[in-house]
């Protein structure tokens, strides 16, 4: 029975396969040439949310950073460890991308352990409930009705990251300029639905279609 580390090592010897014997020339132009993707995508660690597999895209097409929760920090140049922050200013400032989408997932485990924090649950790891601190007030916000659900608490960090990446100067300077677009996409794991956030008023549209999606049907 294969195990995972050989599944890795067949998986490598399909993509040389497929791009380096059977279509070298894009490889070759993307090693000569750098790389200059037009979008930069800030998406969560879970396994089952692959921005290349859900998208369905080449090498070189996305600049992709990805941390627990797909969370955008507030803007904030200090002498501390900023690694999103890092990539989204190489992002925008040096590839000078013209999308950015931050990309949400339904069964987020980030987002649940904010819940379980604001709940007053115990604290079971040294970094995640502090690194969720980013997105608090999407609890907060709504605790007047008690402890909301995990599909609206992830709907509203989504939108808390929009925020946040407001803040930085030179994203705020391309949005502006009309030169940079920036949205939040939510992925529905149980159906496989890719959704766009209104950040205005929290509505998720599919992004297909462009028809609202309703509670009911997450």
């Amino acid at each position: 029975m294969v195990n995972a580390v050989e599944r890795l090592v067949a998986g490598h010897q399909s993509f040389r396969s497929r791009y380096y014997s059977h279509r070298p020339e894009r490889m070759r132009e993307l090693a000569a040439e750098g790389q200059h993707p037009e979008v930069m995508l800030i998406a969560c660690v879970d396994s089952r949310v692959d921005p290349a597999l859900v998208l369905d895209t080449e090498p070189g097409e996305l600049f992709i950073v990805r941390n627990v929760a797909n969370l955008v920090p507030p803007y904030g140049p200090d002498q501390g460890l900023h690694g999103t922050s890092a990539a989204l200013e190489y992002g925008v400032r040096d590839l000078k991308v013209k999308h950015i989408i931050v990309l949400g997932h339904s069964g987020c485990g980030g987002i649940e352990a904010l819940r379980e924090a604001m709940a007053g649950g115990p604290q079971k790891r040294e970094f995640m409930a502090h690194s969720m601190d980013i997105v608090a007030d999407a609890c907060a916000c709504m605790q007047g009705a008690g402890v909301p659900s995990s599909s609206e608490v992830e709907r509203e960090a989504l939108q808390v990251s929009l925020r946040n990446l407001n803040g930085f100067p030179w994203v705020a300077a391309g949005i502006e300029a009309g030169t940079l677009d920036v949205r939040g996409w939510w992925v529905d794991l149980q159906n496989g639905q890719l959704c766009e956030i209104e950040p205005e008023t929290g509505v998720l549209r599919d992004v297909v279609t462009g028809e609202e999606v309703v509670d009911g049907a997450l």
